[in-house]
């Protein structure tokens, strides 16, 4: 049984998370407007302007996500679709010039991030697990015994 400060504890630290990686991802990917459009670029995107070593360096740069998914404990199913758009991302990347326009549209940070603030949010919104009535069931075992006892007395 998790106790309510723990999950108050865990809680914290799950958002203490989620900042670091909304930080980190509007970094990466959105943190520079292009004057007169809608559309933002990040430090990723200016990175992978380097041929080749450009795009390693954001490929290492967004593993960051990946490894704060392990600390808290995510399942295989979202660290899988993580390592996905990175993957996506860095091959999409190396490609000459349209890899450049590839990597302001596709977000892997921002994309991961969310995918992990949606598997945080629904452990957080699990119903904590109630412990087992044992005063309740030894007391009406008893009361049952005192029951059964002065019925087999009566007959």
């Amino acid at each position: 049984m998790e106790d309510n400060s723990s999950r108050k504890t865990t809680e914290a630290k799950q958002k203490a998370v989620l900042m670091r990686l909304n930080r980190f991802s509007r970094i990466m990917d959105s943190s520079i407007g292009i004057p007169f459009t809608r559309f933002r670029l990040g430090l990723e995107s200016l990175i992978g302007l380097l041929p080749v070593v450009g795009d390693v360096a954001g490929l290492t740069l967004s593993l960051y996500v990946f490894l704060e998914a392990q600390q808290v404990g995510a399942s295989g199913a979202v660290k899988l679709k993580i390592l996905r758009n990175i993957g996506i991302d860095f091959v999409g990347g190396l490609l000459p010039v349209v890899g450049d326009a590839f990597d302001v549209l596709f977000k892997a940070n921002t994309r991961n991030t969310k995918l992990l603030e949606n598997y945080l949010n629904d452990q957080l919104a699990e119903p904590a697990q109630r412990a087992f009535p044992w005063q309740a069931w030894i007391g009406l075992s008893i009361l049952f015994a005192v029951i059964a006892l002065g019925l087999a007395a009566i007959f």
